[in-house]
């Protein structure tokens, strides 16, 4: 390998200041779509018009930076807009005629990422569709998620284990009379990877092991929560609601029908990497084309999946930098005011997990720079300290 090769290599990762730019304008959409997109969401509004909205908010912005490179620097929507409400768990993003709308009082769980360059910034964020502050059994699974969210920030760092997390997550949701959703994995982010191999396990079972892995500085994680008031055991109940895709790039085959050669050509123009909706594509053909391409392993679906009517499912999750100089959470929303029947008051252990600092001090004796606190902190490091203030509100 050339040394050009080799340094090429080397700055593909938070070393670079590049790198780091990159996420965090990523960050800054996702941050300002995800805003918008919970200031659309209101009773009878149709939840495909919002998923709409967000991805052209974030095609708009990030199609407006990096214009004039000499090379061609790809940017765009990481991951579709997902709007899925009450008992469905996540990736509900219905196809352009679905007249799906939502009501007062929903929990409505929104999902959404974008990236510059291939360096992706997700975020997951639950809000209910409800004046004033959130109470009973809405306000127990919403605060499990955030809670366990905040001592997951503390938890992914250099040193720790994926291990400690999922036993944390778990410990939290116990808290407050809740479960944590199977099958859900926290991922490492490489450039144009959204579901590196390093993963963090949200709860154990038989079915689904992973790796132990210990959490490496520069390293970049998509930390994801998802709690029940339910099992926590989710059920595909149609697949005809499976509207988002990822092509699977190490897959072939000769598909054999004209409409699914037809949309793999175009999924492979439009969408090489990242996921996409199906909303995206010739919609006449997509169906039928997409049966072969999935049948096939060429395309990897995000399943609709759902909990038992009547429990409530809340998502948070959020894109985490390990920096040398600690973890920087870069994509966040701040929750509304909880009033949980559950909380963490006589557990010391999380109490203990989330008064860990998040940045690290740095050695010898500099002297402080003068100043209020909030001055030198970017607006998800200020969200960061409303969640954690708030976690602790909570109980």
């Amino acid at each position: 390998m050339s040394d050009d090769e080799t340094k090429e290599e080397i700055e593909l990762d938070l070393t670079s200041s590049d790198v780091v730019t990159k996420y965090k304008s990523a960050a800054e959409i996702v941050n300002k779509a995800l805003h918008l997109v919970v200031s659309e969401c209101k009773p009878k509004a149709k939840i495909v018009d919002i998923c709409e909205k967000g991805d052209a908010f974030i095609r708009e912005q990030a199609g407006s930076m990096y214009k004039n490179v000499k090379k061609k620097i790809e940017r765009g929507v990481a991951f579709p807009t997902c709007i899925s409400v009450n008992n469905t768990v996540c990736h509900f993003s219905p196809m352009g005629g679905d007249e799906t709308v939502l009501e007062e009082n929903d929990v409505v769980k929104i999902d959404m990422g974008c990236h510059i360059d291939g360096f992706i910034a997700v975020v997951a964020h639950t809000h209910v569709l409800h004046e004033g502050p959130v109470a009973g059994r809405a306000a127990d699974v919403i605060a499990a998620a955030n809670t366990a969210a905040e001592v997951a920030l503390r938890l992914v760092r250099p040193g720790k284990k994926n291990k400690d997390v999922t036993d944390a997550i778990q410990k939290v949701a116990a808290a407050y009379d809740c479960k944590v959703v199977e099958g859900v994995l926290s991922h490492q982010l490489k450039q144009y990877v959204i579901d590196g191999n390093k993963v963090v396990l949200s709860v154990g079972n038989p079915e689904t092991r992973v790796d132990d892995a210990e959490f490496e500085e520069n390293e970049v994680y998509a930390v994801d929560i998802v709690m029940s008031t339910g099992d926590g055991k989710p059920k595909l109940l149609d697949e005809k609601q499976t509207t988002i895709y990822k092509r699977a790039v190490d897959k072939n085959y000769h598909l054999k029908m004209k409409a699914s050669r037809f949309i793999f050509s175009e999924i492979s123009q439009k969408f090489p990497i990242m996921p996409f909706s199906a909303r995206a594509l010739e919609e006449k053909r997509a169906r039928l084309g997409l049966v072969e391409c999935v049948n096939h392993d060429l395309l990897q679906p995000y399943p609709v999946l759902h909990e038992k009517p009547g429990d409530l499912v809340a998502h948070i999750k959020f894109t985490v930098l390990l920096m040398p100089n600690g973890s920087d959470r870069i994509t966040s929303h701040p929750v509304q005011q909880l009033q949980p029947t559950k909380g963490i008051d006589n557990d010391s252990e999380i109490k203990a997990w989330l008064a860990l600092g998040i940045k690290t001090k740095k050695k010898g004796g500099g002297k402080k720079k003068k100043g209020k606190k909030s001055d030198n902190l970017t607006e998800a490091e200020l969200m960061d300290e409303e969640t954690a203030n708030g976690a602790a509100a909570q109980e």
